[in-house]
């Protein structure tokens, strides 16, 4: 009975030490590899002007709302039709309506920004 377990034991070391050493070059190549690939794809998105949706347009015009400390992105209701961004809801003052209009406006492919159904509490 100790035989098997003696051998189990023997055989589960030995496979993770054979893993850490096949693993160790592959992990520590991980992290250089991850800027090229940002770049990369970075590169392949400006290279690729027709992949620009009105679907990507309000993504990318909502998660700049959201990342965007001095505006109220959840607040602000984002719709995007053949390239004009429409913004409606209630943000707290018209420097933020104002801010939320520049924003939109400088997403790539935005071709307008409607904002008037995008009103202040002031």
């Amino acid at each position: 009975m100790k035989k098997p377990i003696k051998h189990f034991a023997v055989t589960a070391i030995s496979a993770t030490a054979l893993g850490f050493l096949l693993a160790g070059p592959v992990l520590a190549a991980v992290t250089p590899n991850v800027q090229p690939t940002l770049l990369a794809a970075s590169e392949t998105m400006d290279k690729a002007e027709d992949a620009v949706t009105d679907t990507w347009i309000t993504s990318k015009v909502k998660s700049t709302f959201l990342a965007d400390n001095s505006l109220s992105g959840i607040d602000i209701k984002v719709d995007t039709n053949q390239g004009v961004v429409a913004l409606s809801g209630v943000v707290a003052t018209s420097a933020e309506r104002d801010l939320a209009i520049a924003k939109a406006g400088e997403i790539k492919g935005v071709t307008a920004v409607s904002a008037e159904a995008l009103k202040t509490a002031e």
